[in-house]
């Protein structure tokens, strides 16, 4: 299905992931100026989304703030069946070397968006069969906020491909551009539905919705030659045995970040998941930031194996993760309380949650870090470590379960740091895990 030997037309033909053979300091310049963008882009994004919950905070009631929170980590599960789609994708993009390859793109791309169209109607359908429970376990007051939530959810499966596209072709500005916009339109709608209009959980999902579908549409005009042009038959089963493995792969990190506020909401009172949440919107956006250099990593380490070529990309991107995700730690340690004035400035109530900040940030340091290793071993094709990730996910969840009563039992502000200290634990699990593989069993191939 990818041939290895590129087609000298393909040169001059726009948009394709082709690079130029360049020296290792030129890989570097350019790896670290596209990631340079990405963190910036990112940095703008997500500080859009963290100014959200300054609005969404002042706005609702902790009660409606929790329920908020909790439905934004429901969106990054609700992402789970599509989150390989955007690996493959852009694997398979970024080595389209050939017209037929190119041909094989579209046709792909076509099937997907249908198939995560069919995903979405399936979802949509167990929702309204299971509102009742869903509600009560989420503690919704509103039924809207899950209604949007699930609208919310065609957008996210469409953009894994979308995105993967512009990743795989090394689109990095409008990659990162795009990350701008979803921000910003999250941002303007929570003012005008939530700070202005007075909406509750539902208003700051509505605004989220907003900047998704903004977001995705304008990705569908940016990549439409790809899922327009002409098509050419593909091998599917092959492409589902690629596909399986990056996507439970994926999934483990994904699962492993969303998970804890989900049990927060479902287990503890709601006027106090609201103050968990605030601790967790600090901690998790280590993996926002940090994502830069995923994003940027990622295709040059397929485009470096269907070249055969060697390239140091990996060091590059451990290391400015680590010390990126590192500085971020650090600065949560000795001012925990900065990010919590700053994010909720007229919510005193939230900065009580200062002592959990360095929790979350430590214990997302090395979840940061397998992400990138995770990551690189997939566009490798390195599978075996899939099913060991799959397992500590799967026990995440277990432990998660198992120890309900455990985090009840205690004063909150214990409980709360129990389930920060076990999402730690699996995190660093998932890292060593990602680590032995990456290096331990393949020592002969450390690109």
């Amino acid at each position: 299905m990818r041939a290895r030997t590129a087609n000298a037309s393909n040169e001059s033909r726009p948009g394709p992931s082709a690079v130029p053979p360049s020296s290792g300091g030129r890989v570097n310049l350019r790896f670290f100026r596209q990631t340079g963008w990405m963190v910036v882009a990112t940095t703008l994004g997500g500080g859009f989304m963290y100014l959200v919950h300054i609005p969404a905070a002042a706005g609702m009631p902790r009660a409606e703030y929790g329920v908020f929170q909790a439905l934004l980590q429901v969106m990054n599960l609700m992402l789970i069946p599509a989150i390989g789609l955007q690996t493959i994708v852009a694997q398979q993009t970024a080595s389209a070397l050939t017209d037929s390859q190119h041909r094989q793109l579209a046709a792909t791309v076509r099937v997907l968006l249908a198939g995560v169209g069919v995903i979405w109607l399936v979802m949509a359908l167990a929702a309204w069969v299971m509102r009742d429970r869903l509600l009560a376990a989420l503690q919704i007051a509103h039924p809207a906020a899950l209604w949007v939530t699930v609208v919310i959810g065609l957008a996210m499966l469409a953009w894994p491909i979308l995105q993967g596209v512009l990743q795989g072709r090394q689109s990095f500005f409008w990659l990162g551009s795009l990350q701008v916009v979803n921000g910003g339109g999250r941002l303007l709608g929570v003012l005008l539905l939530v700070w202005l209009l007075g909406g509750q959980a539902a208003g700051a999902m509505t605004a989220a919705l907003l900047g998704f579908w903004i977001t995705v549409t304008l990705a569908g005009w940016l990549t439409r030659d790809a899922w327009l042009g002409p098509g050419e038959p593909v091998d599917w089963r092959a492409w589902i045995r690629r596909v399986a493995p990056l996507t439970f792969g994926l999934a483990a990190s994904q699962f492993t970040m969303a998970a804890d506020m989900i049990l927060v909401q479902t287990t503890f009172d709601k006027d106090v998941t609201g103050l968990y949440g605030a601790a967790g919107t600090i901690g998790r956006g280590l993996m926002f930031f940090t994502g830069a250099v995923f994003a940027v990593m990622f295709p040059k380490a397929v485009a470096s194996k269907a070249r055969g070529r060697r390239t140091d990309v990996l060091v590059s991107a451990v290391g400015a993760t680590a010390v990126l995700g590192t500085c971020v730690a650090l600065g949560c340690t000795f001012l925990p309380q900065l990010p919590l004035h700053l994010v909720y400035p007229t919510r005193p109530e939230y900065w009580a949650m200062a002592p959990l900040v360095p929790w979350f940030a430590w214990c997302m340091l090395p979840l940061s870090l397998a992400n990138v290793l995770i990551g690189h071993l997939l566009a490798r094709e390195r599978f075996q470590a899939v099913p060991w990730l799959l397992l500590v996910a799967a026990g995440y969840g277990v432990a998660l379960w198992a120890r309900q009563d455990a985090f009840r039992s205690v004063p909150e502000a214990d409980g709360f740091r129990m389930v920060v200290a076990t999402l730690g634990v699996f995190s660093l699990l998932l890292l060593l895990i990602a680590a032995w593989f990456t290096w331990g069993r393949h020592r002969e191939d450390r690109h």
